[in-house]
């Protein structure tokens, strides 16, 4: 159950730094078509928060798995 948790956490980080665009012009593209997220500093905030946790997660099941064996 772990190692799945763990997978899926690496693969969605890898997904949320890829999509990110070098310039803060990205984020507004996307929000300006839909309201999905609010507004483009809202959107930032929620991504951040996102990929801190999901780094954080997968760090913390990795050191677990190299303990472990």
């Amino acid at each position: 159950m772990l190692k799945t948790i763990w997978l899926l956490a690496s693969i969605l980080v890898s997904f949320l730094i890829l999509i990110r665009v070098p310039n803060n012009t990205g984020l507004e593209s996307i929000t300006s078509k839909t309201n999905l997220l609010g507004s483009t500093s809202s959107a930032e905030k929620i991504l951040n928060r996102t990929t801190w946790v999901l780094i954080c997660t997968y760090l913390l099941l990795a050191s677990k798995f190299n303990l472990s064996d």
